[in-house]
C-alpha cells in the first residue's frame, strides 16, 4: 500500500523488543512514540512484563493442550477473516 510505514519483519526478537519497548514508555523512562510526551502508566506496565513473563514461562514448560489448541483455533479464524476481506 503506497505511503504506509514499512513494518518489521515478525520474529520472536522483534516481539519481544516490542513489548520491552511498551513498558519502557508506560514506566515513563522514553517518551511516547506517538505523542512524543513521556507518560507513566504502571498498571499498563505491570501488565507488559506480565506478558513478558507468561512467553517466559511457556517456553521453558510449554503450553497444555489446550493452550495450543486455542491458539490453532485462534489463528485459523483470525486468518479466515483477514483472508475474507483482503
Amino acid at each position: 500500500m503506497p505511503g504506509a510505514p514499512t513494518l518489521p519483519n515478525v520474529t520472536f526478537s522483534t516481539f519481544v523488543m516490542s513489548l520491552a519497548s511498551s513498558a519502557l514508555v508506560h514506566l515513563g523512562e522514553v517518551p511516547n512514540p506517538e505523542t512524543g510526551k513521556t507518560e507513566r502508566n504502571e498498571e499498563l506496565a505491570r501488565h507488559t512484563i506480565d506478558v513478558l513473563s507468561m512467553i517466559d514461562e511457556k517456553i521453558r514448560v510449554g503450553l497444555a493442550d489446550e493452550e495450543s489448541r486455542l491458539l490453532r483455533d485462534v489463528l485459523y479464524e483470525l486468518r479466515m477473516k483477514f483472508v475474507a476481506r483482503s
